[in-house]
């Protein structure tokens, strides 16, 4: 979800931005789906205005470290990516309407994509290579060949997903081409990174609620019975145009929060100084790694980084062959 924010901080972070349920059987849309979608939102929009004042200083939480934060996260990036598989199954389980689908996943890849060179920019060392967007669009070709599956056969697929970091680990997917897959034996140092594994667990349980919603007729309760108020009617229009809202909204609270941190006079410290626990181990966790040989890697990493000072934000080689080397060295720390 984050500008993107870790695991699925975040990260995590965005509505159905792959497909929009269409009119089913020219009677409209689904009112519920988009409300849910715009809930969904805000409560993203509220965890990243507190890692803004988090990491601007404007707040003593640690946010991505606190456990009431970081369950919210990823409530939150569960919530997405289920309405996501939902919201699939309505606008293509009776067969793929490839225009429509294409021109969607493109927007999301473009947006994708420009969070990748943004993030570079500004965060080189940290920049998000696979964060929510990029997994909605690729979880979502992969998701097609499950739209018309039994919807018990999805869920178990789903289970597995989920379940897969824990039990499987590989040196091959530490290397950066194959970082997304998220079964890698240590955890990429990135913003946002929401990798295939487990993330794609909670789409493909999407669709098979979905598909069981579909095939059972039971989408009626999300219609809109009578006229819906104005707030309903703005939560709804925001989960329309999630895409847009998830683009814009982080820029502008991290534009308020500087302001008013510089109107304070608040200054947060250097990366340096901070040092890289709290984000390395919520990103570490959230991959499916156990939270005993998390604890055990970022405690080596924070630790190094501190004793040597090595500055994150400086994008030199340098500096980069000396976290290589942090990395290297403490990825023999957390093997139990």
């Amino acid at each position: 979800m984050t500008s993107a924010r870790h695991g699925p901080t975040l990260s995590a972070t965005v509505a159905d931005v792959a497909s929009r349920p269409p009119a089913e059987a020219g009677r409209g849309r689904l009112l519920g789906i988009d409300v849910m979608r715009g809930v969904a939102l805000l409560a993203m929009a509220v965890y990243h205005g507190a890692w803004d004042a988090s990491h601007l200083g404007l707040t003593g939480v640690d946010i991505v470290h606190e456990p009431g934060w970081r369950f919210f996260a990823r409530a939150i990036a569960t919530s997405f990516l289920l309405l996501v598989g939902f919201s699939l199954v309505l606008a293509h389980g009776q067969g793929i309407r490839w225009r429509p689908f294409l021109r969607r996943l493109a927007s999301v890849a473009v947006a994708a994509a420009a969070i990748t060179v943004a993030t570079f920019i500004v965060f080189p060392r940290s920049y998000i290579f696979f964060g929510i967007l990029h997994c909605i669009a690729l979880s979502s070709l992969l998701a097609l060949p499950f739209l018309r599956l039994p919807p018990v056969l999805t869920a178990v697929v789903g289970i597995a997903v989920v379940a897969a970091p824990s039990m499987v680990s590989a040196p091959l997917f530490d290397l950066p081409v194959l970082a997304f897959v998220g079964l890698g034996t240590e955890t990429p140092v990135s913003n946002d990174y929401v990798p295939l594994f487990p993330w794609f667990g909670p789409e493909l349980l999407g669709v098979a609620a979905g598909r069981l919603a579909v095939d059972r007729h039971l989408t009626g309760w999300l219609r809109a019975r009578r006229e819906p108020g104005r707030g309903v009617r703005l939560i709804a229009w925001m989960g329309r145009h999630s895409l847009a809202f998830y683009l814009v909204h982080q820029p502008v609270l991290f534009g308020l929060m500087f302001l008013a941190a510089q109107a304070l006079g608040v200054t947060s410290q250097p990366a340096a100084a901070t040092g890289v626990f709290a984000q390395c181990r919520a990103s570490c966790e959230a991959t499916g790694v156990s939270a005993a040989s998390c604890t055990r890697y970022c405690t080596c990493a924070d630790g190094a980084i501190r004793e040597e000072g090595i500055d994150l934000a400086d994008p030199s080689d340098e500096e980069r062959a000396r976290i290589t080397a942090v990395i290297n060295r403490c990825r023999a720390t957390a093997k139990p």
